[in-house]
């Protein structure tokens, strides 16, 4: 396992502004798969210099993607076009989740997902699974035999959706319960409590799913909310006694500063006081949004409210895997929405701050001594469009921003997962 890994070397602190460079840099990772030493090579400590050499030359070394939301099930469903969310999942979503109640399925499917994940640059993640506990053991196995940090659960659901993919409160319950004890804390592996969202589970469920999230200790909660403007109105039509849709999950025990939820594009002020009160996390999922018509999150809001925010691919809503095409599509919809983000914001939000949101930034996120080597290689000449634009770049950010712009899988050089490389490899 042990390796010296050259390249451009990119480190972010704990503010996007924070940006370490190292042109012509070096990493030396450990037998445990963490980073031991960096800097530049010129500057490697005599200790390593025996250890074999992976030279990428030019290439951009930096920290793996970090996905804050995506689905498991979803991972071949991109571009199902569609009315809206509502009619996009009873069409696409709830049929393909079906086929997760099959453990041979699942298992298949999980490898095929993580090999794509990485093949994009991304060596973390928060993901849904289907209802059914087998599909969240499959995904748990997958992420674990390659040391992954993986944060995942089973998608609680017991109404307005096909039989198939219907729990039940009690049967809920005992899943979620279940796989807190066998993979949480196990290797790098974390669970999440996973109610979908609350048009899809009754009032008994997501009262379960509050006093569960209370009683497991360290566990995350993930769901979805304020994604379009029909299910706004369908949350209003089934809770008619909430304030707001925020106000249904309040209501249940589920706004903690450990809850993730994916989008909030349309909350309210009182809405978003509430997260600012209690330290819950919103997701952007840009591509998504564009695709299925559900609106711009207004993200210059939600950082002068002082809100927790992540940024996700969002697959299989969400029309790539690639965290370079997802925050090209962030960048755009912002400057509609009057923000404009630098290529340091964009990449920051998708490693270490992405890392803070799923809490796992003391192994992964960022490039620091001792934390996992989970790194991803970008090549700024990969493709003839990059290498043209690149002989107009004049500074660091111009490279990153060109690469996030122009870039996509093809500007994946190599990913490593706790030092292990698994996509990729030196050109």
């Amino acid at each position: 396992m042990i390796k010296i890994i050259r390249g451009q070397i990119v480190c972010f602190g704990d503010q996007p502004e924070n940006v370490a460079h190292f042109e012509k840099g070096a990493l030396a990772v450990s037998d445990a798969g963490r980073i031991a030493w960096r800097g530049l090579f010129s500057d490697l400590p005599q200790e390593f210099k025996s250890w074999p050499v992976e030279d990428y030359d030019n290439g951009i070394l930096m920290a793996g993607f970090v996905d804050a939301h995506l689905h498991f099930p979803q991972y071949r469903m991109l571009a199902a076009p569609a009315k809206d969310l509502l009619d996009w999942l009873q069409r696409y979503t709830f049929p393909e989740e079906a086929q997760y109640a099959n453990a041979t399925y699942a298992a298949a499917a999980a490898d095929v997902f993580l090999k794509r994940l990485f093949q994009h640059g991304t060596t973390s993640a928060l993901a849904f699974c289907s209802s059914h506990k087998v599909c969240a053991e499959a995904l748990f196995g997958a992420a674990g035999s390659y040391n992954m940090a993986l944060v995942t659960g089973k998608t609680l659901m017991d109404r307005n959706a096909i039989a198939a993919v219907h729990d039940t409160v009690e049967q809920g319950a005992i899943d979620t319960l279940a796989l807190h004890k066998a993979f949480h804390g196990k290797g790098r592996l974390r669970h999440a409590v996973t109610p979908r969202f609350a048009i899809t589970s009754s009032d008994a469920q997501l009262q379960m799913a509050g006093e569960i999230l209370r009683e497991l200790d360290g566990a995350l909660m993930q769901t979805h909310i304020s994604e379009s403007a029909g299910e706004i109105a369908e949350v209003a039509r089934l809770f008619p006694n909430a304030k707001d849709y925020t106000d249904v999950y309040d209501q249940f025990g589920l706004m903690t500063d450990r809850s993730i939820f994916a989008h909030g594009i349309h909350l309210s002020a009182r809405e978003r006081q509430r997260f600012a009160e209690v330290g819950a996390s919103v997701i952007h999922c840009p591509t998504s949004n564009s695709f299925l018509g559900s609106g711009i999150m207004p993200m210059k809001q939600l950082k002068q409210d002082r809100i927790s925010l992540g940024v996700a691919t969002d697959i299989g809503g969400g029309t790539s895997y690639s965290m370079l095409r997802t925050l090209a599509e962030t960048y755009n919809l912002q400057m509609l929405a009057g923000l404009k983000l630098s290529a340091f914001e964009l990449l920051h939000m998708a490693t270490a701050e992405n890392a803070k949101r799923l809490r796992i930034a003391g192994d992964t996120g960022s490039l620091t001594i001792g934390k996992f080597a989970d790194l991803v290689v970008l090549d700024p000449h990969a493709t003839e469009v990059l290498a043209a634009r690149q002989a107009l770049s004049q500074s660091l950010e111009d490279v990153l921003f060109s690469l996030i712009m122009l870039g996509d899988d093809r500007a994946i050089t190599a990913t490593y997962v706790a030092g292990k490389r698994v996509h990729g490899g030196v050109r």
